[in-house]
């Protein structure tokens, strides 16, 4: 393992822990998350970080490009999904997008794929995002063609979340949010409105 991952665990175990012991001990035995949020694996993402959380306060499912297979019989995002609602009766559950995303600009340029088939398929899940090009008259080379489509993928994650047999039994709120990597800023979707926007204007408490 490399050198800097061993000594991050030394001081985690020397330092961290030691100051949050009793939180862990709680932990130890039970969980009781209070938000499911689907996210990019991304490595610049950092959930607790961004939303100073702590262990055992979200639930997380992260990949790349925050997507949820509307095939809702198979697949570790379905099992997570069905697991946090059903088991955990978790009720709220967030779909974060983030600028500068790696698989939406796969999803822009797939005819470059060849040699990512495994990618390929995968995004296959967040295709019809790309629909708002033709709704707004981009191309995929635009300048605001990433952005666009990044923000599209997560209403048709959301779509695809509602269509999931543990989301549509459940009183279970939904919610669509976009993260700003070089500001920090986050936006949340508006529905009464159409489009993202800050969030103390994003009337959260509209969404279904």
């Amino acid at each position: 393992m490399v050198q800097w991952i061993l000594k991050g665990i030394e001081k985690f175990q020397k330092e961290v822990f030691p100051r949050h012991r009793a939180r862990f001990e709680a932990l130890a035995t039970r969980q009781s998350p209070k938000l499911l949020l689907i996210t990019c694996a991304d490595s610049r993402i950092d959930p607790n970080l961004v939303t100073q959380t702590h262990p055992g306060d979200l639930f997380l499912v992260r990949n790349a490009g925050n997507l949820v297979p509307p095939d809702a019989a198979a697949g570790s995002e379905a099992a997570t999904i069905e697991y946090g609602i059903r088991v955990l009766g978790i009720r709220d559950v967030v779909v974060c997008g983030h600028t500068d995303c790696g698989a939406m600009k796969s999803l822009l340029q797939r005819g470059t794929l060849e040699e990512l088939p495994a990618v390929r398929r995968w995004l296959e899940t967040a295709a019809p995002a790309l629909r708002v090009l033709e709704r707004r008259g981009l191309a995929p080379d635009d300048p605001d063609a990433l952005r666009a489509v990044t923000e599209e993928n997560v209403l048709v994650q959301l779509d695809h979340l509602r269509a999931h047999p543990a989301v549509a039994a459940a009183n279970v709120r939904l919610y669509g949010c976009m993260y700003e990597i070089s500001t920090g800023t986050f936006l949340a979707h508006d529905p009464a409105r159409g489009a993202f926007v800050p969030l103390p204007e994003a009337g959260l408490d509209r969404e279904e």
